[in-house]
């Protein structure tokens, strides 16, 4: 008669083990049929203790902050909100229709829009500029013997020229600031260089201040005696469809030579002695 062979025991998790798949189904110390101890019990993947959560906005926003940061902050907005506000006010008001806020506070809105911020209307209507006005100045200086040296022509709108072209960026003083200046200079003075208004006296002082400082780039302007600023006038020509016959050769506005004063030259720099 056979034995039977012995048959092989069957491995935990296997169909026949009592034991769930993933758990002992002895621990060390522990009496059989004893329950496990939950201490022992493997960890189960689907039942992972989570991450801790993210620091709500309300512990990081402006609630952390300090009740003078909180003011700080308040005030800074309250001002640049007050700021914006008045400023877009004055521009509308400057180019809106004679009214009774700007009959009453005109010189006022007047005052802050101009020159830095003016606005004007040429470019639509009635009648578009049909000219290219260049600014040039020089300056007269000391030589060494005592003579009055007087220096070339410099082309200040051919330098803002350069600083615009090919520059996706160029600042609002390279296109604006000499070209506004001697708008406002001729606004406010006529064909002979006699005031016309109030603001003469402060246009005259813009424009030849710009100039110094544009000569600046180019010279040293701290010798600078007096300076003389003029404008070059060329009619844009005729497109070639047109029989229209248009003279383009250039005209010039000289100003009269300004002396220079130790406020006018840039960088707070002191201008030399006038001699007697």
């Amino acid at each position: 008669m056979s034995t039977p062979s012995p048959q092989p025991s069957e491995a935990p998790g296997h169909l026949g083990d009592p034991s769930p798949p993933g758990e002992a189904t002895e621990a060390p110390g522990r009496a059989p049929g004893e329950p496990l101890d939950p201490a022992h019990r493997p960890l189960d993947p689907a039942h992972r203790p989570l991450d801790p959560e993210p620091p709500s906005a309300a512990s990081t926003g402006p609630g952390t902050l300090s009740w003078p940061a909180r003011v700080t902050v308040a005030l800074s907005v309250g001002l640049i909100a007050g700021f914006a506000a008045w400023h877009l006010l004055a521009i509308f008001l400057f180019v809106a229709p004679s009214n009774t806020v700007t009959n009453e506070y005109g010189d006022t809105i007047r005052g802050y829009v101009n020159p830095e911020f003016e606005q004007n209307w040429k470019l639509f209507a009635p009648n578009p500029l049909q000219r290219n006005v260049a600014v040039e100045a020089r300056i007269e200086t000391v030589a060494d013997d005592g003579s009055l040296e007087v220096g070339e022509w410099v082309d200040l709108s051919a330098m803002d020229f350069e600083h615009i072209r090919h520059n996706l960026l160029p600042s609002h003083t390279a296109q604006n600031e000499l070209r506004r200046a001697w708008d406002f200079y001729t606004n406010n003075h006529d064909d002979g260089g006699n005031a016309q208004g109030s603001r003469a006296h402060l246009a005259a002082t813009y424009v030849h201040r710009i100039a110094l400082l544009r000569l600046s780039e180019e010279t040293d302007v701290t010798e600078a005696r007096r300076i003389q600023v003029r404008g070059v006038l060329t009619r844009v020509p005729a497109p070639s469809w047109s029989s229209e016959n248009i003279d383009t050769s250039p005209s010039y506005t000289e100003l009269d030579w300004r002396t220079v004063l130790p406020e006018d030259l840039p960088g707070g720099a002191l201008a030399p002695e006038e001699s007697s």
